[in-house]
């Protein structure tokens, strides 16, 4: 797949894209629709299966990206190559909360003595656009070094992950009633910013998300770093670090949290006698008042947060073959002619907030004359472990078009596969811009 932001390289040209690098991936890492809401049986069972087959580990996640636009050019002098660009990125993270949909689907009758846990609440989603500055230089004939310098501009955001705290309903015997619910070391809070605002009436609401969309007042900043190193005219292996960086949350905060320790004994009911005039207790405003003083709920508070960019690792090793691209090959460096046919291993692995997810991909590019472009895919990740991918990149004189897709064996019934990513961009090449 294709990084975002990647300008496309060419020596004095301009790559102007229009559609180019829309991207988008959305999975689950056990449970499909089909798994659901296929035709036939008890729906109810379904879900109660699901519920009792997903662990809190198992994810819901779902990434959009769309290039505004990008460009790159080779310096004249230094041989360096410049890019920048402006792209959009949503990206949604959630965890099943195996213990609270336990709790509210069963109850705790059958689970007494088992603690809730309420960390199992983790989930994150963001929409942002992205400003990027970038280098890339030959450091000597087998080594090439790169950065990436980024804006971040957060458009909304909404943020609930390290919740703390357990539910648990004990057997006391021995206590004024048989059973003891706890509530123990609750922490559990949702942060917000760019979203508040949107559910206030406002005269000037499409004004005010378009000005936050090209540059709101929560801001971050970030770099992108990479290397490539020529073992052999024919082998390469690279590896990249990307989106280290951070975002402060300052404008249009709302958090929501819930904190504190809570034990509940039952009730013990008084009957006073109304014909003295005493009235009989509100027992059901006593125990609210009791838990909202010890567990309190607050809804209205503005603090300031930062939440940390999931860090990106691409490491990737490939071996040319083949004859070689006369029009691709710098005559001066003998490892850098470029072949028409590669075979690669490539690694990822993104930071979540519960571990690390990863992924293998075995890789193939091939070139069929000088239009067609392919790469085919096979790779094992936290989704399947028969993902089949291909990408198909078309150049006709100076306009350059592609579509990739993973996960293709899916695409025959979308209801049962728990992953699907697909990306087109197209893009024109203009000659001759920096002129000598």
């Amino acid at each position: 797949m294709l990084n975002p932001g990647a300008a496309v390289e060419f020596d004095k040209h301009i790559g102007i894209p229009f559609l180019s690098g829309f991207s988008i991936t959305g999975g689950s890492s056990e449970l499909s629709v089909y798994d659901i809401f296929q035709e036939g049986g008890d729906i109810n069972q379904r879900v109660r299966d699901a519920i009792f087959t997903l662990s809190d580990r198992d994810f819901f996640s779902l990434n959009q990206q769309l290039e505004a636009i990008s460009f790159g050019w080779r310096g004249t002098d230094s041989g360096n190559y410049y890019s920048a660009g402006v792209y959009q990125e949503l990206d949604v993270m959630s965890y099943f909360p195996k213990d609270l949909a336990l709790l509210a689907y069963e109850g705790n009758a059958n689970y007494i003595d088992v603690p809730f846990d309420l960390s199992h609440l983790s989930t994150a989603a963001e929409l942002l656009t992205i400003y990027h500055v970038g280098i890339n230089k030959k450091i000597k004939p087998d080594l090439q070094i790169g950065g990436r310098a980024k804006l971040y501009s957060s458009i909304a955001n909404l943020n609930s992950t390290g919740n703390e705290g357990t539910f648990i309903t004990r057997t006391t015997p021995d206590g004024p009633n048989f059973y003891r619910h706890e509530i123990n070391n609750a922490d559990v809070a949702v942060n917000t910013s760019g979203i508040y605002s949107l559910t206030e009436e406002s005269t000037n609401r499409t004004t005010q998300t378009l000005t936050r969309a090209f540059l709101s007042r929560n801001l971050g900043v970030g770099i992108d770093l990479g290397a490539t190193y020529f073992v052999t005219n024919r082998l390469a292996v690279s590896a990249s670090l990307l989106d280290i960086g951070f975002v402060a949350h300052l404008n249009d905060i709302r958090n929501y949290r819930l904190s504190g320790d809570y034990t509940f004994d039952g009730i013990e009911f008084q009957f006073p006698s109304l014909l003295d005039g005493v009235e009989p207790t509100d027992y059901w405003e006593n125990l609210e008042s009791s838990f909202e003083e010890d567990v309190p709920f607050q809804d209205e508070l503005e603090d300031t947060y930062v939440t940390w960019r999931p860090v990106k690792f691409n490491a990737t090793g490939s071996y040319g073959f083949g004859s070689k691209r006369p029009d691709f090959c710098d005559c001066t460096q003998t490892k850098t002619k470029k072949f028409k046919n590669y075979i690669g291993l490539q690694a990822y692995a993104i930071k979540r907030p519960k571990g690390i997810q990863a992924a293998t991909t075995v890789y193939l590019d091939k070139e069929w004359g000088k239009l067609l472009s392919t790469r085919f895919t096979y790779t094992v990740n936290s989704f399947s472990a028969t993902n089949l991918g291909a990408l198909f990149s078309m150049n006709l004189g100076n306009f350059n078009m592609y579509l990739a897709a993973d996960n293709i064996l899916s695409y025959e019934n979308l209801a049962e596969s728990t992953h699907a990513s697909i990306q087109l961009g197209m893009q024109i090449v203009v000659d001759n811009i920096f002129q000598e």
